[in-house]
């Protein structure tokens, strides 16, 4: 990777933040090759402050650290993408990005995704999926042939909404099973994705 750190006169680069996961941009920072360098090492993203004239570790008071993911240049080799998975807000406000936006997939199965892995370290008591995953992988797998099956029929008659209802416990039941096998719904499309150029 090559940037032209000497384009600027202070010899910083902007770097834009983007989350691996939502693709959502958390914030704007500024780097020095020491800065990159760091980042490269320790896989957590640091900047160079220019309040503080020292090289800053997103992360280093508030334990909000940025894991890096990836590093590219642009194409003037000025302007670094980072992608990054946050430990939590990025904001020094406690939003979740410094433009106060929810950092969640605009993606509603994807952002279901995320909420049924939260879910699962719930207490049983509290949490549909807690429970349902705390009786094991075959009873998962049940549930989702149980949902296929009420699906099928409803599939035989003329009420739209009985229809939908069913296809949506199938995909929440399906996205479960993917989640108790260690999947995602990334891992399927990845998988379609090849299919589809053959």
């Amino acid at each position: 990777m090559k940037i032209d750190f000497k384009k600027y006169s202070d010899g910083l680069i902007p770097a834009i933040v983007q989350d691996f996961n939502t693709n959502k941009v958390l914030m704007l920072g500024f780097m020095n090759e020491e800065a990159v360098k760091k980042t490269e090492e320790t896989g957590r993203v640091t900047f160079f402050s220019r309040t503080k004239n020292r090289l800053w570790t997103k992360g280093e008071e508030s334990k909000n650290y940025l894991e890096l993911k990836s590093m590219s240049v642009d194409c003037d080799n000025d302007t670094l993408l980072i992608k990054a998975h946050p430990l939590g807000p990025v904001c020094h406000t406690g939003a979740d990005t410094c433009w106060s936006e929810k950092n969640h997939n605009d993606n509603f199965l994807l952002y279901l995704e995320d909420i049924i892995n939260l879910r699962k370290q719930a207490n049983i008591e509290d949490s549909y999926v807690a429970k349902l995953l705390s009786k094991g992988i075959n009873k998962v797998a049940q549930k989702v042939g149980e949902e296929a099956v009420e699906l099928v029929i409803e599939a035989k008659d003329d009420n739209s909404g009985l229809f939908l209802n069913e296809a949506a416990d199938l995909m929440f039941h399906y996205l479960v099973l993917l989640n108790a096998k260690g999947h995602t719904l990334q891992d399927v499309i990845s998988i379609l994705k090849t299919r589809h150029s053959k």
